[in-house]
């Protein structure tokens, strides 16, 4: 029998690769900083967990408006490329601020403007890697970004901890470091990246925003929207896990491993699981995800010391292997191929704003009634996400039979 593994990774294109380690080398960037931030934030500059909390809420919330308005231009004008490097080489350019920065308020505006940069590339680089995805290997191909993606965001924290040693926990040398790896990411997608022909006959869009395009994403899509809405109120910053490892007592310098470990489980499972998922489905495999979170939540909510910590990251990491690569190929499913920037626009736009509302909150939380009501009110919302994949079950279904050829 041959190994279905081997056959996937030959038969997805170049490109998909290319754009994997465009996201890891980035990911290493943003993650060497973003590890230490929170910390940084709270310890060096005597911000308040509610602080974090808006801040992050906000950063992500500005990325996902960007998505929207990037994503209906790579509709509008046909090309992805173009955008995704505009926002790679915009993240690049900003991430200097960081170790000059010589306040908070220039460190929000740092972030602020780093998530723009990741605001203008997600909807045109997930596009993009749609466009390149062979069919019936979609889910393997977002799987394989996802799991680059994720490499990058374990090997960022791991540099950032060696550096944090080799530096004497000097933060600013830490973030100076980082600047590398995000040229190099720019440098990638600027030389490795091509872009495929658009096919002949594909409808071009003039207005993707119009009330009409939007319509024509579909119920299934809008569904999936409301499942990935409901996700992210349970999945909040994940800011909040290198707090509740502070709160246990884990040396400023280690509490990146928060990420090592969370993101080493990630990077094992998005892909294998973006495989199965060709193969058996989507729904089943996002019902494990959320019952994993709903576990990791209960877990740090109720449980102290750090091996229960650490129990409790490496679930939320393997809960994220397996539903974001997943909710990022129904999306490119359910809808038509000129619109699939709009649609990953609109679908970060709500979740971004889902992720402002659910930071804040977890911070509110934390700062009233403590960190466990943080996790435990994120596994309620957890299980409300996992109530609604009942509908879209039945929706991908039926929309699977209307696709199928009559006998």
């Amino acid at each position: 029998m041959r190994n279905p593994h081997a056959s996937d990774k030959r038969s997805l294109p170049a490109g998909i690769w290319a754009l994997g380690f465009v996201s890891l080398f980035m990911d290493v960037s943003s993650e060497m900083i973003h590890a230490l931030l929170p910390v940084y934030l709270t310890v060096g500059l005597g911000a308040s967990t509610l602080a974090v909390g808006v801040i992050e809420g906000i950063a992500e919330a500005t990325a996902a408006i960007t998505k929207v308005f990037s994503g209906a231009l790579s509709d509008r004008i046909g090309q992805r490329k173009l955008l995704a490097a505009l926002g790679y080489g915009l993240a690049a350019v900003t991430k200097p601020i960081f170790p000059l920065a010589p306040s908070f308020g220039w460190l929000v505006a740092a972030r602020f403007i780093d998530r723009v940069g990741k605001g203008i590339r997600g909807a045109p680089r997930d596009a993009l890697v749609a466009d390149l995805a062979p069919e019936g290997l979609r889910g393997a191909a977002f799987g394989l970004r996802q799991s680059l993606d994720t490499v990058g965001a374990f090997v960022g924290p791991l540099a950032a901890i060696l550096l944090m040693w080799l530096f004497s926990d000097n933060f600013r040398a830490v973030f100076w470091v980082a600047v590398i790896p995000a040229f190099l990411s720019l440098g990638l997608i600027l030389f490795a990246v091509k872009e495929p022909a658009r096919p002949e006959g594909l409808r071009r869009v003039r207005n993707p925003l119009a009330p009409s395009e939007l319509k024509l994403l579909g119920g299934v899509y809008w569904w999936v929207v409301v499942v990935a809405t409901l996700f992210t109120l349970a999945r909040f910053s994940e800011a909040f896990l290198i707090l509740r490892a502070e709160g246990e007592g884990v040396p400023i310098m280690l509490v990146p491993l928060v990420f090592v470990g969370m993101n080493f489980v990630y990077s094992l499972t998005a892909y294998p699981v973006g495989v199965l998922s060709d193969s058996i489905g989507r729904v089943w495999l996002l019902i494990v995800g959320l019952c994993l979170l709903i576990a990791a939540d209960v877990v740090l909510a109720l449980s102290s010391g750090i091996t229960n910590l650490a129990v409790g990251v490496l679930l939320w990491g393997v809960h994220m292997g397996f539903t974001q690569g997943l909710l990022s190929t129904l999306v490119a499913e359910a809808v038509p191929a000129e619109l699939r920037g709009t649609a990953f626009g609109m679908f970060n736009l709500v979740t971004g704003i889902a992720l402002l509302v659910a930071s804040v909150v977890a911070g509110a939380l934390w700062e009233v009634w403590g960190p466990q009501w943080t996790f435990l009110a994120g596994a309620g919302f957890a299980g409300m996400a996992l109530l609604s994949l009942l509908p879209l079950r039945h929706r991908l279904d039926g929309k699977a039979a209307a696709k199928a050829p009559a006998r």
